[in-house]
């Protein structure tokens, strides 16, 4: 769910560095427990597995971007679509994965960014991601392995350290509030110029949103570095049409085809547009 758009915007950061505690007494839950009260909290089971599309609205504001409160929408559809668009100085810029291959552009000085394909990495963070409803909700479905490795203070407050091994043998962790058994914070590995670094993302500002609690705030960064991006949603949409043309890589030839989400729409809809071939 939450963390997908972030992995989007940001690029590789730099290493940050946890503090952990040993699970002090009083906090006896088990992994299983843990889990299922944070599903709880998050509106049900059976109200997230009704969710098969979703889109956010909202703004960015990135140490990385040339400009304040970048607009941006986001698609997702089950079980790992993404398309994320964000609006740089009145040029678009886009990435998005069909379930199998993913692809990008880049704003450019001459306007007309030029198509990329995802890159190895990129690729292999798209299939891993669980797009919807993230890692904890249904995870015995998604062969996703929870284990509990302890508590910290999140914000000043007790969170529960869960490890979450993906089937691809991956490791990720997810913090999850000792009081609201809300997502607090995630990790993941990422590449970075000098080797591996550790992206961690927050969350805050829950939302009720037709009985699913989601996080309008989102921040990524790293705790040595000082510097964060934050993502503020302004709009959630849940189940609207999306087809799985605006997910797909553009036609190269002739003219090339693009569909993109209409953020002024309610509910968010799909509009065609069609450009020369650079």
């Amino acid at each position: 769910m939450t963390r997908i758009a972030l992995w989007m915007l940001v690029g590789c950061l730099t290493v940050a560095v946890y503090a952990s505690e040993q699970i002090p007494q009083g906090h006896d839950l088990s992994a299983d427990q843990i889990v299922e009260k944070n599903v709880a909290a998050r509106g049900g089971l059976d109200a997230w597995r009704k969710i098969q599309t979703m889109v956010w609205v909202g703004h960015v504001d990135s140490a990385n971007a040339p400009a304040r409160n970048l607009p941006f929408v986001l698609a997702l559809k089950r079980p790992n679509k993404t398309r994320f668009e964000i609006t740089v100085l009145n040029q678009r810029a886009v990435r998005a994965f069909d379930g199998k291959q993913g692809w990008k552009v880049s704003p450019s000085a001459t306007g007309s960014g030029e198509l990329r394909p995802y890159t190895v990495d990129e690729l292999k963070s798209a299939h891993e991601e669980q797009v919807i409803d993230g890692l904890l909700i249904d995870h015995q479905a998604k062969g996703v392995d929870v284990t509990l490795d302890g508590i910290d203070k999140v914000d000043g407050h007790d969170a529960y350290r869960l490890s979450a091994k993906l089937p691809s043998g991956v490791t990720r962790h997810v913090w999850v509030d000792a009081q609201s058994f809300l997502d607090v914070k995630y990790d993941r590995q990422a590449r970075g110029l000098q080797g591996p670094v550790t992206v961690e993302v927050r969350y805050s500002d829950y939302k009720n949103v037709d009985g699913l609690q989601i996080p309008f705030t989102i921040e990524s960064g790293a705790a040595a570095s000082g510097k964060s991006d934050k993502l503020t949603l302004d709009k959630v949409s849940l189940n609207p049409p999306l087809g799985d043309a605006i997910f797909a890589r553009p036609g190269s030839q002739g003219r090339r085809n693009s569909v993109s989400v209409d953020a002024e729409a309610s509910p968010p809809a799909v509009r065609s547009m069609s450009r020369p071939t650079p």
